[in-house]
């Protein structure tokens, strides 16, 4: 028996105040799914110094709660079966959940490909309204919850529920058919647990720890725990980054910068609203960052006061500042703005208030009800913010960096925020699919990944399988070789799983749309996860041709392929297309290629020195190489030996 000890792991299992009926971890719930086949963690929040029971499949183990209220025991592990009732009993209380089956639990997580929900993806309605009851396959959705710090429970009690044609609609696609899938072959009752969110980074799913061991990250970690202690200070300082991010990009500039208010301003329309519906040619169809100006003037009574700052809606993220001091950064168009000023901030006479828009897709801007813009002083006096002027940032260079605790893009929130809470559940894998949101930033998303994988794995099997669905097809098609921030991105995921040797990829270039990042076969996706987690448990299955090398061998590039079903095939030619060759100097070029056994033979171009060969390079590549059980080669970048 182990008693938990304080720290990470305590606070992500302290569930609320002594008094709180519940001893048991919120995911203990009704028709919950355990682990089976391995010790099993039980866990949750008692009094202090109790001793704690837990009785559950005939055994019976007990413990002590720590100062903290933290405990947690593990039970022997328990084969595949149920229902059972798990029981934790103390002196002062008893919960009881019942109806738990002992099977697979999978952690299925990632952005909105892996949120879209059966009721979306394609052939809904028969998946739907033709399912089969199945009390084997339940399926629990963990509440988007974003925290700068983790948190001590869920927001929302989790619930799990059986699969039917009430239940299985709104939830992950991918992750349904995954677990369908691997049912056919492993007749053991299934729990899956989803915990996604669209939009997200990598980094917002990392703890603190796991980013600094990556590197790179020290700065945001520091500001974002100094949000914690101190908002006004972690203010000030992302306002200065931001500030550093101009300045990179206007050296010569520094005498206009936006935040202090000189420079040219263009008039913006009364009472704002998105940009995109301005009538201005120049912000028809922008994204990225506008800045707004607004002016107050104060009597010297007045700028003694604290006060609060309200902005309203901002689409979709913000840094403001007031007199040139960063103030207040949020993420989220659909948050409400209210940043408070302490007494000193304001001075009497003008004050300048600027408010830097950034918008990555569809409307941007400062929308809503004008009426929440206004600056209420401690008395109560409310003073509207009026006559807003703006200034369009130019599309030069790097897009402005994201606020530590940006929901989405920041570090560790929504591990803060959902996967801490859950504590060390133990589960039999993870299935991740995301990615879409870290284009752009594929020199880091290897070590990222890698990095991600091994903490999931912390606390369970140290050889816990991860299947990773690969990007699929989306943006520009490739007339010439060119660079692709997609394909960049695919071969970081590559990299990543290939060294792991309890990773797999799913290949979904083929499945994808090219005009929406949304492609609805999650049928295909959810097979494709599950012949990866067969192929890592030793299944004699494969999961579609992967590079093993690319040799040089007279005018030719010999690329050898493993992981073959069946022979290769190139669909609708004779001749293999979607390969290039890359010289030193970076200059690629198509290159015609054959079929030779496990092999693709591809002809040097005369006078052409390949120091790299790659395939299906493009946001939307066009390529015809599969094998014969109908699975897509791997997107690839190898070097030429």
């Amino acid at each position: 028996m182990r008693r938990l000890t304080s720290g990470l792991l305590a606070a992500a299992l302290l569930a609320g105040p002594a008094a709180a009926q519940d001893l048991l971890n919120a995911l203990f719930a009704d028709h919950a799914v355990v682990q089976r086949d391995r010790p099993l963690p039980v866990f949750g929040t008692a009094r202090p110094g109790e001793t704690v029971t837990v009785a559950f499949a005939g055994k019976t183990a007990t413990t002590t709660a720590g100062g903290d209220g933290a405990w947690r025991l593990d039970l022997p592990a328990t084969p595949a079966g149920g229902p059972y009732d798990l029981t934790a009993s103390t002196p002062s209380r008893t919960q009881t959940v019942r109806d738990v089956l002992a099977g697979e639990v999978w952690l299925c997580s990632g952005q909105s490909n892996m949120e879209l929900s059966v009721d979306r993806a394609n052939d809904a309605w028969n998946q739907v309204n033709n399912i089969a009851a199945n009390d084997s396959l339940r399926m629990v959705t963990i509440e988007k919850a974003d925290a700068r710090a983790p948190r001590a429970g869920f927001g929302k009690p989790p619930v799990w529920k059986p699969t039917s044609r009430e239940t299985v609609g709104s939830f992950s696609a991918s992750c349904y058919y995954f677990a369908r899938e691997l049912q056919k072959t492993r007749t053991v009752p299934f729990g899956l647990i989803h915990a996604s969110w669209g939009g997200s980074g990598i980094e917002a799913w990392m703890s603190p720890a796991a980013l600094r061991k990556v590197g790179g990250y020290d700065e945001a970690i520091a500001t974002l725990n100094l949000s914690l202690t101190d908002p006004v200070a972690a203010n000030r300082r992302w306002g200065e980054t931001i500030k550093a991010w101009w300045t990179a990009r206007h050296p010569t500039e520094t005498a206009t910068a936006p935040w202090t208010g000189s420079g040219p301003w263009t008039p913006a329309p009364k009472g704002l609203g998105v940009w995109e519906r301005w009538g201005v040619p120049d912000l028809a169809s922008f994204n990225g960052v506008v800045w707004f100006k607004a002016e107050v003037t104060l009597t010297a009574a007045q700028a003694r006061q604290a006060a609060v700052l309200g902005l309203g809606q901002i689409d979709e993220m913000d840094a403001t500042y007031l007199n040139g001091v960063g103030v207040g950064a949020t993420s989220g168009a659909w948050l409400d703005r209210s940043y408070p000023l302490a007494a000193g901030s304001l001075k009497a006479g003008r004050n300048t208030l600027v408010v830097s828009a950034y918008d990555t897709y569809a409307n941007g801007g400062l929308y809503g009800d004008p009426s929440k813009r206004a600056l209420t002083l401690a008395d109560g006096t409310r003073v509207p913010l009026e006559d807003w002027t703006y200034r369009i940032e130019p599309r030069i260079g790097a897009d402005p960096p994201r606020a530590p605790w940006d929901t989405l893009a920041g570090v560790s929130t929504l591990y803060n925020g959902m996967l801490a809470p859950m504590g060390p559940y133990a589960h039999a894998g993870l299935a991740w699919n995301q990615g879409e949101t870290n284009v752009g930033r594929d020199q880091t998303y290897a070590p990222l990944l890698t990095a991600f994988m091994a903490e999931r794995r912390a606390g369970q099997a140290a050889d816990l399988p991860v299947v990773v669905a690969q990007l699929a097809s989306y943006g520009a098609f490739a007339t010439t070789p060119s660079a692709s921030g997609t394909a960049a991105l695919r071969e970081a995921q590559r990299r990543a799983v290939t060294a792991d040797p309890h990773a797999g990829l799913a290949v979904t270039t083929d499945i994808g749309d090219p005009f929406d990042i949304h492609p609805g076969n999650k049928q295909e996706v959810g097979r494709r996860l599950a012949l990866a987690a067969r192929r890592i448990a030793g299944e004699a299955v494969t999961t579609g041709p992967a590079p093993v090398s690319a040799r040089r061998v007279g005018d030719t590039v010999i690329v050898a392929f493993d992981q073959i079903g069946g022979a290769l095939v190139s669909r609708g030619s004779d001749r293999v297309i979607g390969f290039e060759l890359c010289d030193p100097a970076g200059t690629c070029r198509w290159a015609d290629g054959r079929i030779n056994g496990s092999s693709v033979i591809l002809t040097v171009p005369p006078g052409s020195t390949p120091a790299r060969a790659r395939f299906a390079w493009a946001d939307s590549p066009t390529f015809n190489l599969f094998d014969s059980a109908g699975l897509p080669a791997v997107p690839f970048e190898l070097e030429v030996r």
